[in-house]
C-alpha cells in the first residue's frame, strides 16, 4: 500500500462527514417546515484492491469511505394511508358540512320555523270556529296563510341559493385540481431531469408528495411511483397525471337548480364530472368533489329537501282545499266551491303556491246544512294539524330525519378525521425531524471529521519526516 494512500482515505472521510454534516444541518434548517421530509446520508466503506499487482506482497486496508447517497425518510405505505384517510374524511366533512348548513335553514324548532307558522294556521282556523261572523278572525286568517306561503316560497329559494353555492364552489374546487395535477406533472419532469443527471431531487419530491395528498381531499387521487423518479396520480383507477402530462376534469351540467334537478319548468340536466379530453364519466371514490356532486345530484340532500318544500306545498294546498271546496262562505247569497289555495302549473308547488281567498267572506267556514255562521267546517279544516298523513307530519319527519342525518354525518366526519390525524401522526413520527437525534449526529459526524483530520496529521509528520530527514543522518 503506498504511504500517500492513506492521504486519500483521510480525504474521503473528510468528505463524506462533511456531506453528511450538510445533510443534518438541512434537516435542522426544516425542522419546521411543512411537508419536508428529514435525510440521511447513507455511507459505505470503499474496498481496497483486490487485483494483486507488482508492488503488492501484503494484505492491504480498504480506500476510505463514500456516500452513496441522500436518502429521503418517507414511506411509501404510511403516504398511501394518509392519502386514503385524507380522502374518505374530506367527502364526509364536505357532506356534513351540507347537511348543516341544510339543517340551519330550517330552523327547527324555533318560533320561526315553518312547524310554528303551520300551528299558528290552524290556530286562526280553530279562532274562526269559534266566531265564524268575525271578519276580524278570516283576515287575520288570511294574512298569516299568506306568511306561511311566503314562507315556503323562501324555504325553497334558501336551498335553490345553498345549490348554487355549491354547484359554484365544486367548479372552483375542479380548477384547483386541474392545476395542481399540471404542477405535479412539472414536477414530475424535474424530478426526472435531476435524478437523470445524479442529483438529489428530494426537496421536489416532498412538494409533490404533498400535492398528491391535496388531490386526495379533492378527488380521492392516489398516487403511484416509477422507477424513473416520477409518480403517476390515478382518480377511480384512471389516470390524471403520467409522468410530464397531466389530464383535466371539467364539470358539465346546469348552473340553475330547476335544471340540475329537473324542477320544472327546465329538463334535467344533472351536475357530473368528465374528463375533457373525452368527455367520459370521471367516477370518484372520495374527496370534497365527490361529496359535493353526490349533494347536488336529484336524489342528494338538496334535491330531498326541494321534494319536501314542494311535497308540504302540495299537501297544504291539496288537504285544505278539499275541506274549504266542500263548505259554505259568508258571501250573500252564500257559496261553496271556493279554494282557499291555488297551485300555480308549469313551476315548482313551493314558489307556484298563493293564497286564492282575498275577501274574508269567501273563507268557508260552514256546513253548508248548518247555515252561514255555523263554524264546523273551519273546525274540520283545523283538525288537520293532527292528520298523520298531514303537512304537518310531513315536514316534521323531513325535519327529524335532516337532523338525524347531520348529526350523523358529523359523527362520521370526527371519527374520520381523528383516524386520518392518527395517520398523519404515524408518517410524521417517521418523517418529521427531530432535533435531538440530528444533535447527536452532527456530534458524531464532528468527531470524525477531526479524526480524520488527525490522520491528515500524522501523515503529513511522516512524510514530511521521510522526505526532508532521511538519509541525512551524519551529514
Amino acid at each position: 500500500m503506498s504511504t500517500f494512500s492513506g492521504i486519500s482515505t483521510a480525504l474521503s472521510s473528510l468528505i463524506a462527514q462533511r456531506q453528511a454534516l450538510d445533510v443534518s444541518g438541512q434537516n435542522v434548517a426544516n425542522a419546521n417546515t411543512p411537508g419536508y421530509t428529514r435525510q440521511r446520508a447513507d455511507m459505505s466503506a470503499v474496498q481496497g484492491s483486490s487485483v494483486p499487482t507488482l508492488w503488492s506482497t501484503t494484505p492491504a486496508a480498504g480506500n476510505g469511505v463514500r456516500v452513496d447517497t441522500i436518502t429521503r425518510m418517507g414511506d411509501v405505505f404510511l403516504d398511501a394511508r394518509v392519502r386514503s384517510e385524507t380522502s374518505a374524511s374530506s367527502y364526509q366533512a364536505a357532506h356534513a358540512d351540507t347537511l348543516g348548513r341544510l339543517e340551519s335553514q330550517l330552523r327547527e324548532p324555533s318560533d320561526t320555523g315553518l312547524a310554528s307558522s303551520l300551528q299558528t294556521y290552524w290556530a286562526d282556523w280553530q279562532d274562526v270556529a269559534n266566531a265564524p261572523g268575525d271578519t276580524a278572525a278570516r283576515m287575520v286568517l288570511i294574512g298569516d296563510a299568506q306568511s306561511l306561503v311566503s314562507q315556503i316560497s323562501s324555504g325553497y329559494r334558501g336551498v335553490e341559493t345553498q345549490w348554487s353555492q355549491l354547484r359554484t364552489e365544486t367548479s372552483t374546487l375542479v380548477t384547483d385540481v386541474n392545476s395542481t395535477a399540471q404542477a405535479i406533472a412539472d414536477l414530475n419532469a424535474q424530478i426526472r431531469s435531476v435524478t437523470v443527471s445524479g442529483g438529489n431531487a428530494n426537496e421536489l419530491v416532498d412538494r409533490r408528495s404533498q400535492l398528491v395528498t391535496t388531490l386526495s381531499g379533492l378527488v380521492g387521487a392516489t398516487g403511484r411511483e416509477r422507477a424513473d423518479g416520477t409518480m403517476d396520480v390515478m382518480v377511480a383507477g384512471n389516470p390524471l397525471v403520467t409522468g410530464d402530462r397531466a389530464d383535466a376534469l371539467e364539470v358539465q351540467g346546469s348552473w340553475t337548480m330547476a335544471g340540475g334537478l329537473g324542477e320544472p319548468p327546465a329538463t334535467l340536466d344533472q351536475v357530473r364530472l368528465v374528463w375533457a379530453s373525452n368527455g367520459t364519466a370521471a367516477n370518484l371514490e372520495g374527496g370534497r368533489v365527490a361529496a359535493n356532486l353526490d349533494d347536488l345530484a336529484p336524489a342528494g340532500a338538496l334535491g330531498g329537501a326541494i321534494q319536501t318544500w314542494n311535497a308540504v306545498a302540495t299537501n297544504l294546498a291539496n288537504s285544505v282545499n278539499a275541506l274549504h271546496g266542500a263548505g259554505q262562505t259568508l258571501q250573500d247569497p252564500p257559496t261553496t266551491g271556493v279554494d282557499f289555495f291555488s297551485v300555480a302549473a308549469g313551476v315548482p308547488a313551493a314558489l307556484g303556491l298563493s293564497v286564492a281567498v282575498t275577501d274574508p267572506k269567501d273563507v268557508a267556514a260552514a256546513n253548508p246544512a248548518s247555515g252561514a255562521l255555523d263554524g264546523s267546517w273551519a273546525d274540520a279544516i283545523a283538525q288537520l294539524a293532527d292528520d298523520p298523513t298531514g303537512p304537518d307530519t310531513q315536514w316534521r319527519s323531513f325535519a327529524v330525519d335532516v337532523g338525524v342525518r347531520t348529526r350523523a354525518a358529523e359523527q362520521r366526519a370526527t371519527v374520520l378525521e381523528a383516524s386520518r390525524a392518527s395517520a398523519e401522526n404515524l408518517q410524521l413520527s417517521a418523517t418529521s425531524v427531530d432535533l435531538d437525534e440530528e444533535s447527536v449526529n452532527m456530534l458524531a459526524y464532528q468527531r470524525a471529521y477531526e479524526g480524520a483530520a488527525r490522520v491528515l496529521t500524522a501523515l503529513d509528520e511522516m512524510l514530511d519526516t521521510l522526505i526532508n530527514r532521511t538519509g541525512v543522518v551524519g551529514r
